[in-house]
C-alpha cells in the first residue's frame, strides 16, 4: 500500500510539473523592498500555483530589469512603479499590476565625518553621491533633491555601486562619500558604526519630507501586451505574490529571514533581521494600488525629466488593481 502511495504521490508531481506554466522573472536587486517576491519563492507560493518560476538577477539595479522587459527576454519585473511612468513617455505600455512596497524605504547616509548637513543643501556640492545605477529610483532620489534646493546635477559626481554589500563596501572604502540605498544597507551601515544616516524616507512622514507625498516603489510589471495574452500566469503570479504579503504581516522579521535563501541574507544574520524590521512598514498591506499616492512619483519625475514633462501621461494606464482584487484575501495560514 505504502509503495501505491508513493508511486501516485510522484506520478501526481509529475503531472504538476508537466502542466505547470512558465514564466520569466527578473529583479533588479535584493534590497528589501522587493523581499516579498523571495518570500513568495522560498515559500512555494508560485509552485502551489502551477507556475514553473525562472529567475534572473539584475544586481546593478532596477534599471537593468526593465531594460531586460522592453527587450523582451524577461516576462515580468520585479522593480519600481516609476519605471510604468518613464515608459509611458516613450510610448511603450509597461504596466504595474500588483504592490509590493506602499513607500520608498531610501535614506541618504554618509559617514560619521561627513560635513554634509540637510539643513544647509549647499554642503552636498562636491560629494560623490553613490547609488544603484543610472536612472534607479535612487537616482532620481538624488536629483529630485538637488533641483528642490537649486542645485544642479553637476554640483555631485552620481556613481552607480549598487545595492547591499557591494553600495555599503564603496562608501567604507572611501570610493564615495554619500550613500543613497535602501536596507539592508542602511542598516548595515549604521550597525556596523561605518555611518549615519542623514534622510530617511523610510517613514510615510520621512517620505512626505523628501518628496511631499508617499512614494510607491517596488511592484511587479509587465508590457500590456503580455499581461492581455497571459491572464491566467498573470493571476497567478498576483495570488502567490498577495499570499506573501499577507503571509509577511502575520510573522515577525527573524520568521521572515528563516525562509529566505542564504545569498539572499546580505552581512550578518543579526543585523539583516533588523534591516527587515525596520523595512517591514514600507511593505504594502493588499497588494492594491492607491492612485492619489502614484501622484507623487509623477510629480518628481517631472521635476527633472524632460521627456516625463512634456508628455501627456496618464496615470490610470500604469497600473491595475484587477489582478489582486480577483486573488481576494488568503486564508491564514
Amino acid at each position: 500500500m505504502r509503495r501505491l502511495l508513493f508511486a501516485a504521490t510522484a506520478v501526481l508531481a509529475l503531472a504538476n510539473v508537466a502542466h505547470a506554466q512558465s514564466v520569466r522573472m527578473s529583479v533588479g536587486s535584493y534590497n528589501l523592498n522587493n523581499l516579498p517576491f523571495p518570500v513568495a519563492s522560498s515559500l512555494g507560493f508560485y509552485e502551489e500555483e502551477g507556475l514553473d518560476v525562472t529567475t534572473e538577477n539584475f544586481a546593478q539595479g532596477g534599471s537593468k530589469v526593465l531594460q531586460a522587459l522592453v527587450a523582451g527576454s524577461t516576462d515580468v519585473a520585479v522593480g519600481f512603479y516609476d519605471h510604468t511612468i518613464q515608459m509611458q513617455a516613450q510610448r511603450k505600455d509597461v504596466v504595474g499590476f500588483i504592490q509590493l512596497a506602499r513607500n520608498s524605504g531610501l535614506v541618504l547616509a554618509g559617514t560619521n565625518d561627513t560635513d554634509f548637513d540637510p539643513a544647509k543643501p549647499e554642503t552636498i556640492k562636491g560629494k560623490k553621491v553613490g547609488i544603484t545605477s543610472p536612472g534607479s529610483s535612487s537616482d532620481f532620489f538624488v536629483r529630485y533633491y538637488l533641483q528642490q534646493h537649486g542645485l544642479g546635477e553637476n554640483d555631485v559626481s552620481i556613481i552607480g555601486v549598487g545595492s547591499g554589500a557591494a553600495a555599503v563596501a564603496a562608501l567604507q572604502q572611501g570610493k564615495i562619500d554619500l550613500l543613497v540605498n535602501y536596507d539592508p544597507a542602511a542598516t548595515i551601515v549604521v550597525e556596523r558604526g561605518i555611518g549615519k544616516i542623514l534622510i530617511d524616507a523610510r517613514s510615510d512622514q520621512g517620505a512626505k519630507e523628501v518628496y511631499g507625498g508617499i512614494y510607491p516603489t517596488s511592484v511587479l510589471y509587465a508590457n500590456q501586451s503580455f499581461i492581455e495574452e497571459n491572464p491566467e500566469v498573470i493571476q497567478k503570479v498576483t495570488n502567490a505574490t498577495v499570499k506573501a504579503l499577507h503571509w509577511m504581516k502575520a510573522h515577525t522579521a527573524e520568521e521572515i529571514v528563516e525562509q529566505l535563501p542564504p545569498d539572499f541574507v546580505t552581512g550578518d544574520r543579526e543585523t539583516y533581521v533588523k534591516a527587515v524590521e525596520n523595512a517591514k512598514a514600507i511593505f504594502s498591506d493588499d497588494g492594491l494600488f492607491v492612485a492619489a499616492d502614484l501622484e507623487t512619483p509623477l510629480a518628481v519625475l517631472k521635476s527633472f525629466n524632460d521627456s516625463v514633462k512634456n508628455a501627456d501621461i496618464d496615470l490610470s494606464k500604469t497600473y491595475t488593481n484587477t489582478f489582486v482584487e480577483a486573488a481576494g484575501k488568503p486564508a491564514a495560514n
